[in-house]
């Protein structure tokens, strides 16, 4: 019988995706308000850029979500915090 390593070890690391759901929040939030503002002081090229990027966002926390559901099936639905 092979003895499995704890989780946040050198060779099995913790995961990164609740902490990259959370990121990406804030960069659609940050992205959102950025091309409100730049569309009501008439910055349209701004606005349309951070447009762009709330589509970009939205897709990584698309990608987020799917991997981090694959996850908890994989690990049986057990709890994760934030930084794990």
């Amino acid at each position: 019988m092979t003895r499995q390593k704890p989780d946040g070890s050198h060779d099995h690391p913790y995961s990164a995706l609740n902490l990259r759901l959370a990121l990406a929040g804030f960069g659609l939030v940050f992205a959102g308000t950025l091309a409100v503002i730049a569309f009501a002081f008439g910055l349209v090229p701004l606005g349309w850029a951070a447009i762009v990027l709330c589509l970009i966002t939205i897709v990584d926390l698309i990608v987020i979500a799917r991997r981090r559901r694959e996850r908890a099936r994989a690990d049986h639905h057990a709890p994760h915090s934030l930084f794990e």
